[in-house]
Order: structure tokens, then sequence, then C-alpha cells
């Protein structure tokens, strides 16, 4: 069994990760792309014990986004099989971890199987006290804000809201995230720079973490160096440090 890593000085309550890179992976290894989302599997099962061991609050994974959709068939369904396999085979672990699991995003799109999965995920962990792990699958930053503004619309339309009364933390509550903190901790691996339609709300005053690893490279060890890193910034939400003033 491998040992619990040490707990940093100052711990996220909410870390988020992009999780980039894995056709690189396999490309530089003369592999399908689809080998490359196999080892990414076991880049999630090692980052979602590490956060477990460390005692984390909150883990979002960006698993699958809504332009994902827009990927050969072939490949899409490669993903897919893989959520399956990935729900049936981990799930007796994240269970005895106390690991709560949610799914954000949309699920008017996904098949009926995987659809009935991510229900019975969520309804046998909700009274797990431990980490908060949430897959955005099938998840688009952009969309999510619309479908908010939409139903504030719709509130305001039929008399329900006064639009006088938004405001951003009303807006919030419309979102999918709105049970959760917002994202003290935003990694992406793979050396891109971009958010790429995750979390946009969210992460306004996120610290944001390009690493050059790949996705299926990156585990504790990673992770550990991120939060780290994390505990050195100074964060300000706007206003100055006490040095200035």
């Amino acid at each position: 069994m491998a040992l619990a890593p040490q707990t940093p000085a100052v711990l996220p309550r909410h870390v988020a990760i992009i999780m980039d890179g894995n056709g690189r992976w396999a490309r530089k290894r003369y592999l399908p792309r689809e080998a490359g989302h196999v080892a990414g599997v076991g880049a999630v099962r090692d980052v979602v014990r590490a956060a477990s061991d460390l005692g984390l609050a909150n883990l979002t994974l960006f698993a699958f986004s809504s332009e994902n959709w827009k990927r050969p068939k072939t490949e899409v369904g490669a993903l897919m099989g893989l959520f399956r396999a990935y729900f049936r085979s981990d799930m007796d672990e994240l269970y005895q971890r106390n690991v709560r699991v949610r799914v954000i995003g949309s699920r008017a799109r996904v098949s009926n199987d995987i659809e009935r999965m991510i229900e019975d995920a969520e309804r046998r962990t909700v009274e797990n006290k431990g980490l908060n792990l949430t897959f955005a699958f099938d998840y688009g930053g952009q969309e999510e804000i619309a479908n908010a503004a939409r139903e504030l619309a719709r509130a305001a339309k039929e008399g329900r809201l006064d639009p006088e009364t938004i405001n951003p933390e009303l807006f919030a509550t419309r979102l999918f995230t709105s049970a959760l903190p917002e994202p003290d901790l935003v990694i992406r691996t793979s050396g891109e720079h971009r958010l790429s339609n995750f979390l946009l709300w969210q992460s306004a005053y996120a610290e944001l973490s390009f690493v050059e690893t790949l996705w299926p490279d990156f585990g504790r060890k990673e992770l550990l160096e991120a939060i780290e890193n994390f505990a050195q910034r100074e964060r300000r939400f706007g206003a100055v440090s006490d040095a200035v003033a």
C-alpha cells in the first residue's frame, strides 16, 4: 500500500484539473490515441487517491467537454467505454474511501446506461463526508453560463424573481457547481495555457498552474508540487497586500 503524501502547509479548498495530453502521450510512444486515454484513467486513479490521502476537500476533473463530441466517433466511443469502465471498477474503492461523487454537465446527450451509472454513483455516495470528487462530463463553461442566465430570465419573466436582485452570488446558485466552493487552484497539464471553456465563471480568482507534464504522467508528486506552489502565492482578490497598503 502506498504511503500517504505529506500534507502541505496550505491546502486549497478546491482543486480543479484540466486533464490534457493523452493524445500526445500516445503519439510520443507510437500508440493509438485510445492508448493515451487508457493511461489517462490510471492518472485519474492516482490523483484521486492522492487527493483523498491529503484530505483535500474538493477535486474537480474535466473529463469530457461539450466540444469533445466533435472528435471522431471511434475516439468518442472509446472515451465513453473508459468512463463506464472507471465507474464499474473504482466505485467500491471510492465508497470505501468516503469519497462523494458528483457529475456536472449536460446529461441530455449521453446514453441511458451512462446516465444510470452517474445517478447510481451519486446516490450511493451522497452521504460520504470525505473528498468531494466532481467530474465535469459533457461540460462547457459558456453553455453553463447561458443556461443559468436563461433560468434567471425565465424566472423574471414569470414574476418569480425581481431582476434588480440578480447579483453574482445569486447567479452562482444557478450554476452546476452551486454546492461547491469556487476553485482556489486550477491545474492544466500538457503545457497549454488556456482554460478551454472550463469553469469560466468559477475561476475568476483562481490561481492557475500550467504544467508541462502530459496527463498520463501526472500523479501524486506532480499534484503535491502544484499545491506547494499554490501555498507560496499571495491571493489578494483584487485588493492590495498589507505590505503595499
